[in-house]
This record gives C-alpha cells, structure tokens and sequence, in this order.
C-alpha cells in the first residue's frame, strides 16, 4: 500500500516473543581500546615526524617507541607501512582542517575572508612544515584518490559554493560556459596557494616572512576574484561587509564606465556636404 512502511525481510526481522540481542560490553570496551591506541600511535607519529630532519625516513621502530609500543602490537592496528603512513597524512590533515576550515565563513568583508583563509593556512605550515611535507606526498591508488586530493576537494568545494552563492546574490549574469569555468578556476586557485606555501617551505631562507607572504597571496587571490567579477559587470568592495553586500541591491554592472559621449559630428551643409 502506497505510504505504508517498508518491511523488514523475514530473515532481518526478530521472531515474535525473542528479545532483541544486547551489545556486546566486552566487544564495545575492545573497540574502544584499539581506537584509543591508534589515535596513541598516530600522535605519536606526528611527534616524530616533526622532529625528523627534512629528507630524513620516519622509522616504524621511532613510532613505536614514542608510543610506548612494540612494532609487533603497533602493527595490530594497521594493515601495513603503507595503511600507516596513508592514517598518519589523514590525521594531520584532519588537524589542519580542525583549524582551517572555521575560517571559511561570510564573517567580515571579501578582503577579510580571504586573508582569514590564506593566513591561517600560511601560519598552519608555517609552525609545522614538517607536517606539511608529509601531506604532499598523495598516496592515493587504484581504490581511488589519496587524502591530499580529498582535501583540496573539500576546501575547494566549499569556496566554490561561497563563490558560485555570492555571484548570483550579487546580480552577475552568468552564461552556462562561466559556470562551467568557475569549478576548475576554483580548484587552480586553491591549487596556487598550496604552491606558493609548498615552495616558500623549501626556500632556505624562507623569505620573506610568513605575514608578508599571507598578505601578497592574499592580494593575489583578491586580484583574481575582482577582475574576474568586473569581466561580469560585477563591482566588489573589498572592505565592505558581505554581509551588508548580499543584503543590498544587485551588483552587476555598478562599476562599469558611463559610455563616452558621441564625438561632436559635423553639420553638413544645404549642398549635404560636410564643411572642411
């Protein structure tokens, strides 16, 4: 009967009179010390990643002995070095997104969005570059992409969405190939800061600091964003609150030039020749 509730099948669903089986104590109280011993073991990697000189391999044997483990016991938890290394980037990353994604709000205006995003992204790599390198490494295999790749994804998905939701609040005419282009000019964005950071972590000197590095990636990204809004006949604020943005009236076209006045013509004669 339409509307009626699905049945279970006979086989899934308890026999009348039987009660319904417990958990199991021991099995939820097991569960629950091996999560506890592998977020142990992934802490304890972090630690010695950190301490590991550029270059330099992270022995299992370290790991273990920052864990208070044997290779044996630590092993339990993961199928091998490469299911190791592979929970060991998620976790960082995981730390990373902890931090990095509060920032990705409307709070604040278009320039204060991106600089909150972008610094808190350079000063996150810039008190772990340790870790950051261990992220680069995508470990991703014929299961599908790694955890870096997914992460990019996440972060560029959600700046798409703020894009894609202010353009069209703002009253930008978009034409089906602009849409198109915003997804992979999003990703290329979000790719170019990763970059940036990526290589002024390897530079020796790391010049210039990590503030004047926020502040011209920063301006990098805004230039991007803006001119690409004035190819829409959209006029961004940089310090206006979004807020106070997207509660206004359409946008688009406010910047754009008045058209000049005609040129003065001049006025054909009774012969309908123009005077010399």
């Amino acid at each position: 009967m339409a509307g009626a509730e699905p049945q279970l099948p006979s086989s899934a669903a308890p026999a009348p009179g039987r009660a319904v089986p417990r958990r199991d104590g021991r099995r939820d109280r097991w569960d629950a010390h091996k999560a506890e011993r592998r977020e142990q073991v992934l802490a304890a990697a972090v630690a010695v990643v950190e301490e590991t000189e550029p270059g330099a391999e992270v022995p299992v044997s370290a790991i273990a002995a920052r864990a208070g483990l044997s290779r044996t016991v630590l092993y339990r938890h993961f199928a091998d070095r490469a299911d190791l290394d592979a929970a060991v980037q998620a976790y960082i990353v995981q730390r990373l997104f902890d931090e990095l994604l509060p920032a990705v709000t409307l709070e604040g205006s278009i320039g204060d969005i991106i600089e909150r995003i972008v610094a808190t992204y350079v000063a996150w790599s810039a008190a772990h570059p340790a870790l950051h390198r261990m992220i680069e490494s995508d470990l991703g295999g014929p299961a599908g992409p790694g955890v870096v790749t997914q992460g990019t994804d996440v972060v560029a998905g959600q700046v798409l969405a703020l894009i894609s939701a202010a353009l069209e609040l703002l009253g930008g005419q978009l034409s089906e190939d602009d849409v198109a282009v915003l997804d992979p000019l999003t990703y290329g964005l979000v790719g170019a800061v990763v970059s940036a950071v990526r290589r002024w972590l390897a530079l020796p000197e790391r010049r210039p600091d990590a503030v004047v590095l926020a502040e011209t990636v920063t301006d990098s990204v805004w230039y991007l964003l803006d001119g690409h809004a004035r190819a829409l006949g959209v006029h961004l604020d940089r310090d206006q609150p979004l807020v106070e943005i997207l509660e206004g009236p359409p946008l688009a076209g406010t910047d754009l030039p008045e058209p000049p006045e005609p040129p003065d013509q001049p006025v054909p004669d009774h012969d309908g020749e123009a005077p010399a």
